[in-house]
């Protein structure tokens, strides 16, 4: 049966080993590959799709292009995220082939020649050249996609068909080894059977006989017997040995069972005298039974040592500890060297100390809580006055605050007035210019009608001494020449005339000329005028900018100062609010400290009456003090009070 059990072990630990390392290959590795190269292939699919998208897009500026890159970095990173755990499971080098790894380099190779031309198009679109980029992405990119999705599929094909093919051996393994595990467990079963049938006819009659010695023997101890036999059973198998032990013990425990029965009956009386309160006992009796014996001893030892550290005699404990309950601790326990004694001696010692100077401290926090009420009233009135002052102040405060705000604001206005001046200033100072230059195009075209004047005066000049000549010629001539006389002489008015218009326009223009230059001058004064108006108006800007810098700087200090008032009183307020706290809290402890002297009074303990008589002996030195210290300085009563004498 071992044999078989081994043989099953073996062989089950081989086949579950095989169908565990077939399921972990299927499961965690292979699934595992395909599920990264699934990745790959949805990150290769959706990027083919985008970088179309980056194609077909109108520019770089469109909602398609600045979406379809966002994509294309996403998915990216998508793939980058499933590489790095599948170069893992490579690097590791469990359960890879080689036609794996050829595989994967070409899936990567295809992905070193893919991204650059990616990124090239991109670029392409981005620079605005979309007939490149849409021949890039048709003659290289396309068929670098699809060829990168082919092997992307090559590989996930190449794990489903190792899944496929590891799959049914595990199956078939998993079968064969259920069939070997029934027919092993049928012939154990089998021989199991008849080894137990056997054995147990052997076995049966030797521990009847042991069933029924035990059962009498156990009567004994259970005192149903005063009695008993011993096992007759004389074999030499297992059994008779286990017999002749058991009629040994049997022996001894009936020698022990007396013994203890003695010891018992000396504990009873032992345990009776502890009931009456007294420790200093001994158990005398002895027996062989080492529990027992060992019991005795500590209880020996318990109970001198509980007499050593308690005392001897509890009955003393309890009437102390009855006086103690009634409140009178003067009450000791005499004649008693146990350390529980002592303590409670101590301590009986301690509390009347206690309670000696709980008593004088609660007579001395009395008198204090009064000091402590009448100086906490003064700081509760104190400090609600200073609390109205600055609620006051924060008020008023707070309206210089808005006047300088509003001075501010129009300090700030004054200064875009002034700027708005400047600029009509400077369009003035322009005007001007544009007039002083118009002017002196005037005295241009007033030159030129002097030089046209000046060409009249000589053509009425020249025309004149033509005319002259003509009439002379004419008077030369005769009675021929009378009529040539008579246009002589029209020529010679004409000229005359010609020369008297030259002449008026000559004034005329020399009186524009004038007033020309009576404008020019206007215009140059009001350009001087204007120059200076800006820098006057400079200068005022200026000091309405500091005037505005230190308006801004006494706002912020006032609103600075107005903070500081502001959380000041509410600090007042919290000061204000504590006083009254700290007048309650003063009140509860003076009812404390009447409270202490109360319960001290409820107290009988030793030196109750002197802690009284001390304090009545410290009012009379302060009194004796006052009065000597009065005798030098009369003014001083009417300063302090009788409290505060004490505390002085």
């Amino acid at each position: 049966m071992i044999f078989l059990i081994i043989m099953l072990t073996v062989i089950g630990i081989n086949r579950v080993s095989f169908i565990d390392n077939t399921l972990y290959s299927v499961v965690e590795v292979n699934s595992v590959k395909q599920r990264y190269a699934i990745n790959f292939r949805g990150s290769v699919h959706d990027r083919a799709i985008s970088i179309r998208d980056v194609v077909l897009s109108e520019d770089k500026n469109s909602v398609l292009f600045k979406k379809s890159i966002e994509d294309i970095k996403k998915l990216e990173e998508f793939y980058t995220n499933s590489a790095k755990p599948m170069d893992e499971i490579f690097s590791k080098k469990e359960g890879i082939e080689p036609k794996e790894v050829e595989i994967l380099n070409k899936i990567k190779g295809v992905e070193v020649q893919t991204m650059p031309l990616v990124k090239k198009i991109i670029e392409l679109k981005l620079s605005g050249d979309n007939e490149k980029a849409l021949d890039l992405l048709v003659k290289e990119a396309s068929p670098l996609f699809s060829n990168w999705l082919k092997v992307i599929n090559e590989f996930i094909d190449y794990q489903e068909a190792k899944n496929q093919k590891a799959t049914p051996q595990a199956r078939e393994v998993a079968s064969n080894f259920s069939v070997l595990m029934i027919s092993i467990l049928i012939i154990s079963l089998i021989l199991g059977s008849l080894v137990a049938y056997f054995i147990s006819r052997q076995l049966s009659n030797s521990a009847n006989i042991i069933q029924n010695g035990l059962q009498e023997f156990f009567s004994f101890l259970n005192k149903e017997k005063n009695s008993t036999n011993l096992i007759a059973l004389d074999s030499k198998d297992e059994f008779g040995k286990m017999a002749n032990v058991i009629n040994k013990n049997i022996q001894h425990t009936q020698n022990l069972i007396i013994q203890d029965n003695e010891l018992i009956e000396d504990v009873k009386r032992v345990v009776n005298e502890v009931k009456k309160g007294k420790l200093n006992q001994k158990i005398d009796k002895t027996t062989q039974n080492q529990s027992l014996e060992e019991l005795k001893n500590n209880f020996n030892e318990m109970l001198e040592n509980t007499a050593k550290n308690v005392c001897e005699d509890i009955n003393k404990i309890t009437t102390v500890l009855d006086s103690f309950s009634k409140l009178d601790f003067r009450a000791r326990i005499q004649n008693d060297n146990g350390v529980v004694a002592k303590g409670l001696n101590n301590l009986a010692q301690i509390i009347n100390d206690m309670l000696v100077e709980n008593k004088s401290n609660g007579l001395t926090l009395e008198k204090n809580s009064n000091v402590l009420l009448a100086n906490v009233d003064k700081l509760n009135i104190s400090s609600n006055e200073a609390a109205a002052s600055l609620e006051e102040t924060a008020a008023v405060l707070e309206q210089i605050t808005s006047s300088i705000r509003n001075s501010t604001e129009n300090i700030v206005k004054m200064a875009r007035y002034s700027n708005e001046v400047t600029s009509s200033s400077k369009e003035g100072e322009n005007l001007a210019n544009q007039t002083t230059i118009a002017m002196d195009e005037i005295n241009n075209q007033v030159n030129a009608i002097n030089d046209a004047i000046s060409v009249i005066d000589q053509i009425a000049f020249q025309t004149n001494i033509l005319s002259l000549n003509a009439a002379v010629e004419a008077a030369t001539a005769g009675e021929a020449g009378k009529g040539f006389a008579v246009v002589a002489q029209e020529v010679r008015n004409l000229a005359a005339r010609s020369a008297e218009a030259a002449k008026e326009i000559k004034t005329i223009v020399e009186n524009a000329t004038r007033k020309a230059d009576d404008g020019k001058e206007i215009a140059n004064n009001m350009i001087n005028g204007y120059v200076k108006l800006n820098e006057n108006i400079t200068n005022t800007i200026n000091l309405i900018k500091d005037i505005e810098m230190s308006s801004k700087e006494q706002l912020l200090g006032i609103e600075q100062i107005n903070d500081a008032i502001t959380r000041l009183d509410q600090q007042t307020q919290q000061n204000a609010q504590i006083a009254s706290q700290t007048q309650e809290v003063a009140v509860i402890t003076d009812e404390i400290a009447k409270l202490v002297v109360s319960n001290a009074n409820a107290k009988e303990f030793i030196g109750k009456n002197e802690v009284e008589a001390k304090n009545l002996k410290t009012k009379n030195n302060i009194a004796v003090k006052k009065e000597t210290i009065v005798k030098k300085d009369t003014k001083i009563v009417s300063k302090v009070s009788d409290d505060e004498w004490e505390n002085f």
